[in-house]
């Protein structure tokens, strides 16, 4: 078994050219069968001779665990992708884990932020020093393009083109899309790269330099924008629920509230399916209900 998921691994990097993050999810879910495996049979049974009824048990035990529900469904796709690639390999002869059924999804309504409270935000940074000017650029480039905050990370300077208002963005499954920036990110975007020259002493990055950097001139990660984040909602007394992701829904939510569309909500957030878009619609709603239940003289008795 364990030799069997290291191939699959392997496929997913050299054939698959899967991202390191994806990978690692894999390998989490897969190993995390394993152990299970290991705990429940005394022994590491050989892939092809798991049968349904097994992998029902281990999805139980996820369960009882407390393991969300969005995890318990992404951890039995990476079971589904791997009996596939067993199959084909000729490790196993069928995919137990294609009878197993994902567990119903809570709708949950993304936290989103009020066009004050936006506006609150994007002031905390201060605009004396580089790492201010470099917060605030950030902030206003995730809420200017919908961006996740893996995809913030990775933009390098030659994806920006400021004369045309775009943004080349790399989302998931190395999926490219192109954005529209707005003029407030813009000129955030400049007034920092402009000080981190003059820092730097140098007159040019190179068009592969990465956008943001930490004070060591090295890219950021996911968790120091998540941690930078922190310390401003705290400073501006935000509400503690709100993370990187937020913006993202905050966002899409503000398009909608503003006569956009859907489709291109949809291709604004590089969504692959219109569903995984439409929790948006739910938000919007929510907030015309609250507004008219504020505004209108006869909504309430």
């Amino acid at each position: 078994m364990r030799r069997a998921v290291a191939q699959f691994l392997r496929y997913l990097a050299n054939e698959r050219n899967a991202s390191d993050l994806t990978i690692k999810a894999y390998r989490e879910d897969l190993f995390g069968l394993i152990e299970w495996l290991e705990a429940s049979h005394g022994q590491l049974p050989k892939p092809g001779s798991l049968s349904p009824q097994e992998l029902r048990a281990f999805q139980s035990a996820l369960q009882e665990a407390g393991y969300a529900r969005a995890t318990i469904s992404r951890k039995l796709a990476s079971l589904r992708s791997f009996y596939r690639f067993a199959m084909r390999q000729g490790i196993a002869s069928e995919n137990p884990a294609k009878p197993l059924r994902n567990p119903r999804r809570q709708r949950k309504l993304p936290h989103v932020l009020s066009n004050a409270e936006i506006g609150k935000l994007l002031l905390g940074p201060p605009s004396d020093k580089v790492a201010g000017l470099r917060d605030r650029a950030i902030l206003e480039t995730m809420y200017s393009a919908g961006l996740r905050v893996s995809e913030l990370v990775s933009l390098r300077d030659g994806d920006l083109d400021f004369e045309q208002a775009l943004v080349r963005v790399r989302g998931k499954g190395r999926k490219e899309r192109i954005s529209p920036l707005g003029s407030y990110a813009i000129r955030a975007i400049k007034r920092y790269g402009r000080q981190r020259v003059r820092e730097a002493k140098t007159e040019s990055m190179g068009r592969n330099a990465p956008v943001f950097v930490n004070r060591f001139g090295r890219n950021l990660t996911t968790r120091s924008v998540g941690r930078m984040l922190e310390k401003y909602i705290k400073e501006t007394g935000l509400d503690s629920r709100t993370s990187p992701h937020t913006l993202r829904h905050s966002f899409a939510t503000h398009l909608l509230d503003r006569g956009a569309d859907i489709r291109s909500v949809q291709e604004l957030l590089g969504h692959q399916s219109l569903a995984t878009t439409q929790i948006y619609t739910h938000v919007s709603a929510a907030n015309l209900r609250q507004v008219y239940e504020q505004a209108h003289p006869r909504a309430n008795a």
